[in-house]
């Protein structure tokens, strides 16, 4: 039985993301930390995942605006199609001297993800170019919907959320709403960034976490919040928290905790689905220090029935 404060389901591996699919079987992919392909395993349970087989279903060129650092590959299930969201580099940065990442789609029609071929389908292309990660899709009100992270030069800050309704598993429906921006402290800490958002569906209510600040020990999860039945195109369908929802806990040796996703158990109850360090600070640098582990906990609900996370 999984259990809060539980040790790490899976070590190394950064941005977890878990599908349960209609099939039965629970679908898990991450960051890995060479940064180097996107990888795809499944088990009938949670806890089976850690020695399930492991298939890579895509490997970066050696050289090409796609042969750096691949990270947050994500997979849903849309229109009927298997669906790995992902970012991915050149080796040089963009002229403003920042990570040219851009967010980019495989695709599987078979019926088995595990053994069917996957094809790259190329760029979601957002509405303008510039840093792009984090990418995830949601479905509410008969529509689906695209939520990412980007840089705009003319807001400070590295990255912000972004929110599109999508016309096809690989095209948005364009211009996208920006939903917010770095602006409070916790935010802001070492860098300026709102990155990593999941949504979570609960009595007529939409969840939005996301991350913020750098990825050390102050990278924290904030939380946005919209009726369920609102327009979410509309910056103002959505109420965000002053204050991080989840933070470090030393006392249980959760350092940095975010990135997250949302799953359920095999009984319909919610799950989170995060990474963390196990201490604070790097061994090495954000980049080379590969202990990030995925860690999956029971999620709870206070007296206002909102998530509880820490």
């Amino acid at each position: 039985m999984i259990e809060k404060y539980s040790a790490p389901l899976i070590l190394q591996r950064a941005d977890p993301c878990i599908l349960l699919a209609p099939d039965g079987y629970y679908y898990f992919t991450a960051s890995v930390p060479d940064f180097d392909l996107v990888e795809l395993r499944r088990a009938k349970t949670i806890e089976e995942l850690p020695s399930a087989e492991t298939r890579v279903v895509w490997h970066k060129p050696d050289e090409g605006a796609m042969s750096k650092y691949i990270w947050a590959p994500e997979i849903h299930i849309v229109d009927g199609k298997w669906m790995i969201y992902f970012a991915a580099a050149s080796e040089e940065p963009d002229d403003m001297g920042v990570f040219s990442h851009r967010t980019y789609a495989l695709m599987c029609e078979d019926e088995n993800p595990m053994t069917g071929k996957w094809e790259l389908k190329g760029q979601m292309k957002t509405g303008w170019e510039s840093f792009t990660i984090d990418s995830t899709t949601f479905e509410a009100n008969g529509k689906r919907y695209f939520v990412w992270a980007q840089r705009d030069y003319d807001i400070p800050g590295n990255s912000n959320l972004y929110i599109a309704e999508m016309l096809s598993a690989t095209e948005l429906k364009l211009p996208a709403t920006l939903l917010s921006v770095p602006e409070y402290d916790w935010e802001c800490y070492g860098y300026l960034v709102n990155e990593g958002a999941s949504v979570l569906k609960h009595n007529g209510k939409l969840f939005m976490t996301y991350s913020g600040s750098a990825t050390d020990e102050r990278y924290a999860m904030g939380l946005l919040v919209a009726d369920e039945t609102s327009d979410l195109l509309d910056k103002a369908s959505w109420t965000k928290s002053p204050v991080p929802v989840m933070v470090t806990d030393p006392a249980h040796n959760i350092y940095g905790p975010g990135h997250n996703s949302f799953t359920k158990d095999l009984g319909g109850n919610d799950l989170l689905v995060f990474h963390a360090r196990p201490y604070p600070g790097f061994k090495g640098t954000p980049l080379s220090d590969p202990n990030r582990h995925a860690h999956v906990w029971p999620l709870e609900y206070d007296e206002n029935d909102y998530p509880v996370f820490n």
